[in-house]
């Protein structure tokens, strides 16, 4: 993990030009997003890559904070976003962020949680910066097992050519986000292998 924003750096100029792999899928969790979000929302992304998520629900909100572990790939989200005045992008880990005093209205992790050391201190910490009826809002692959691609993903993390993935189950991760006192209000996964998205709320 401690040098995985170099292997994020590296991809960066790479992954601003890839399609997004699913459009009618991305629609539609955004047009969910939109349903929970009012022009009043404050809200945080971690895990924002190249910004275009953030640039695209900014201007519906109040304040919106996208973090990210690679400057390169904050580079790039910056440029995308000229003259969006509510939208800030910051470097920073998820523990390093300091929320409004009341907490944020929504926390955003998108094609993130796998890629974290322990999704359950991610949610734990997200779940701390939201103030009480806020929402997580998630979109995670889910591969339970791995199968040939685990030792794959290991050695070529550990080389630094790889970032690290860790594999756990829709359930699992249903299981965690309910573990951490969240109320589900929204499961959907178009496709059985298809990214599970999520949006649980903080008990008032």
């Amino acid at each position: 993990m401690a040098n995985d924003h170099k292997f994020w750096d590296r991809m960066a100029k790479r992954y601003a030009k890839s399609a997004v792999s699913d459009e009618v899928a991305y629609q539609e969790k955004l047009h969910k997003t939109r349903a929970v979000l009012t022009a009043d929302s404050t809200v945080l992304e971690f895990g924002c890559g190249t910004g275009s998520t953030a640039i695209t629900l900014a201007p519906e909100v109040q304040d919106y904070l996208a973090t990210d572990i690679s400057g390169e790939m904050l580079g790039i989200a910056r440029g995308k976003a000229d003259g969006i005045n509510n939208l800030r992008f910051e470097q920073k880990h998820l523990e390093e962020i300091t929320p409004p005093e009341s907490g944020f209205d929504a926390v955003l992790a998108h094609s993130i949680l796998h890629l974290l050391p322990d999704k359950e201190a991610a949610i734990a910490r997200a779940f701390a910066l939201l103030k009480p009826g806020g929402v997580f809002i998630s979109s995670t692959t889910c591969m339970a097992k791995g199968g040939f691609l685990k030792p794959l993903i290991w050695a070529g993390n550990k080389m630094g050519l790889l970032p690290m993935v860790k594999f756990f189950s829709a359930d699992a991760l249903v299981d965690a986000v309910n573990a951490a006192d969240f109320t589900i209000e929204d499961r959907w996964q178009p496709t059985p292998k298809a990214a599970l998205f999520m949006i649980a709320r903080k008990p008032l």
